[in-house]
């Protein structure tokens, strides 16, 4: 996956302020704190306002709604903001769309205990299940 999409599905470089091009930019990205518009940006790629989104994050949804659009959230909101990027990032391109990642994000799913995808992006351990399921997707095992 190219660290352009995580990109992409943040805003891009207006919003970002820069391209990542590496996992060392994710980094300090996150130390330098994600700010509410590239959190609006991931919202309304998951066709999700602002608030549905403080169900995935540590944060309150009356803290997301007082949050101003160009303050940066602190390292921790900003670490789930971009590993949630990420899963879009990846999910789009193993399923060549967004459409059909959504659905499938929608969709119980046997090797993740019969959870949503969708479900499980609030941590980083859900998260990672998420990313490993989307790896044998694209390398064609199924379980």
């Amino acid at each position: 996956m190219e660290l352009s999409a995580v990109t992409k599905v943040l805003g891009g470089k207006k919003v970002l302020r820069k391209n990542l091009q590496s996992r060392m930019d994710m980094f300090e990205l996150s130390n330098e704190g994600i700010t509410k518009d590239a959190l609006t940006h991931l919202a309304k790629y998951f066709s999700f306002s602002v608030d549905q989104m403080s169900r995935f994050l540590p944060v309150t949804e009356r803290a997301l709604q007082r949050h101003a659009p160009e303050k940066a959230f602190n390292r921790i909101v900003s670490e789930q903001i971009l590993q949630i990027a990420e899963v879009a990032a990846k999910g789009s391109e193993v399923f060549e769309g967004r459409e059909k990642f959504l659905a499938w994000m929608n969709h119980p799913n046997k090797s993740l205990n019969n959870k949503t995808p969708l479900s499980l992006v609030n941590s980083k351990y859900g998260v990672d299940m998420v990313l490993d399921e989307l790896g044998r997707i694209e390398h064609g095992v199924f379980s």
